[in-house]
């Protein structure tokens, strides 16, 4: 009963105009051609998008990075700035970043986020927090910090900052980059470079593998990790992540406890600056990824596709691409010689994607970084469905 109260509420809120529509969106709902095997519809025009998820009832809350949280329908109406969202600090990684919400939402109301947060002299890093979204008024309500990243430094870069939850909603996993300071990745003495388990409530969680160290390490569930940009669970509860790797060296990989997965030193690609790093063959006691890339895909998200819509997806891996201007999808049914893992299908769609996630009718919905116009802080949403399939 509270969940059904819950969304009469939000469904009268939306009746009474609470939601501001901009003239951008007078284009929602316009075709666009990108190739087979899409119909692929404009839905709305956002800022700068960077994460989204979907409500139970089909609208999505969409995070754009300078700040904004906005509730946007299927139909492409966007909201008005969504109020009680935390301060960020805006960067060339940092703002506004992901957004998931708790298992009992229905429920509570309860909405995760998150953003960089400015430190002490020009330093900053992640944070993650929750409030109780009204959706009477649009507003995060009770907004309270959960997590830090630690320390925070001076570097813009590699925050990281996806959640997931696990299946049973009993943690929440956090990835937290390595902040562009490769060494962090190594230091189990802070949380950097490093996938988290935590409570719900921001805590480290009992049963981490070093959990009896405490501090920031007893957050640590694995480590060695660069940017750490996608993760999400298969239908099996395994824990999938996929991170950019330096000049080369984009990977994909299922992550496991206590576990070293070798950045820097190892990897797949080089350092920027020049010189090799050692490959994953010199070191068979560090986690070798299950996939990678060189040239690089930039990777920025993932899901494991379960939906109805494109029925010979079930299962694969669906990464949203930066530098590739592509969506992925990876098998683990893979045909080549001695592998199981593999990309089978490349998808070009000439736009930077920041975000793929799966609508509750099977379709794919994609958030463009960029908009692949003039103006690099444009952004689209994005609906993707089977050629010949009517508008959803």
């Amino acid at each position: 009963m509270r969940g059904t109260r819950f969304y009469s509420v939000l469904t009268t809120a939306l009746a009474v105009g609470v939601l501001a529509v901009p003239a951008a969106a007078q284009q929602r709902g316009r075709a666009i051609d990108v190739g087979p095997p899409f119909n692929a519809e404009l839905v709305a025009d956002l800022a700068e998008p960077w994460a989204m998820t979907f409500l139970p009832d089909g609208r999505m809350l969409v995070t754009e990075k300078r700040g904004t949280l906005h509730l946007v329908t299927r139909e492409g109406q966007v909201s008005r700035a969504i109020s009680g969202v935390p301060p960020v600090v805006y960067n060339v990684h940092g703002g506004l970043g992901d957004v998931v919400l708790h298992p009992s939402f229905a429920e509570n109301g309860l909405v995760y986020l998150t953003w960089a947060e400015a430190g002490e002299g020009g330093t900053s890093g992640a944070a993650m927090g929750r409030g109780r979204l009204n959706p009477e008024t649009l507003r995060l309500e009770g907004f309270e910090v959960l997590w830090r990243q630690t320390p925070k430094v001076a570097q813009e870069r590699h925050y990281s900052y996806r959640m997931a939850f696990s299946p049973d909603g009993q943690h929440l996993f956090v990835t937290s980059g390595d902040r562009w300071m490769p060494e962090t990745a190594q230091d189990n003495s802070d949380n950097l470079g490093a996938v988290l388990r935590l409570t719900p409530d921001g805590r480290a969680a009992p049963g981490n593998p070093m959990y009896s160290q405490g501090g920031a390490t007893a957050e640590i569930w694995s480590y060695g990790h660069r940017s750490l940009v996608g993760i999400a669970f298969n239908a099996q509860g395994e824990l999938w992540e996929t991170e950019m790797g330096p000049t080369g060296g984009d990977e994909l990989q299922r992550i496991e406890p206590g576990l070293n997965y070798g950045w820097p030193l190892v990897s797949y690609g080089d350092n920027y600056r020049g010189g090799d790093i050692p490959g994953h063959d010199t070191r068979p006691d560090l986690r070798a990824p299950e996939a990678y890339w060189n040239p690089v895909i930039s990777p920025t998200s993932m899901i494991f596709y379960s939906g109805d819509l494109f029925p010979e997806w079930r299962g694969s891996a669906l990464l949203a691409g930066l530098t590739s201007k592509a969506l992925i999808r990876v098998t683990f049914q893979c045909t080549l010689a001695f592998r199981t893992i593999c990309e089978a299908e490349r998808f070009p769609l000439n736009a930077r994607l920041r975000e793929v996630e799966q609508g509750p009718d099977g379709a794919v919905w994609l958030l463009e970084d960029g908009g692949g116009g003039d103006d690099p802080s444009a952004g689209r949403l994005i609906r993707l469905a089977p050629r010949g399939s009517p508008p959803g």
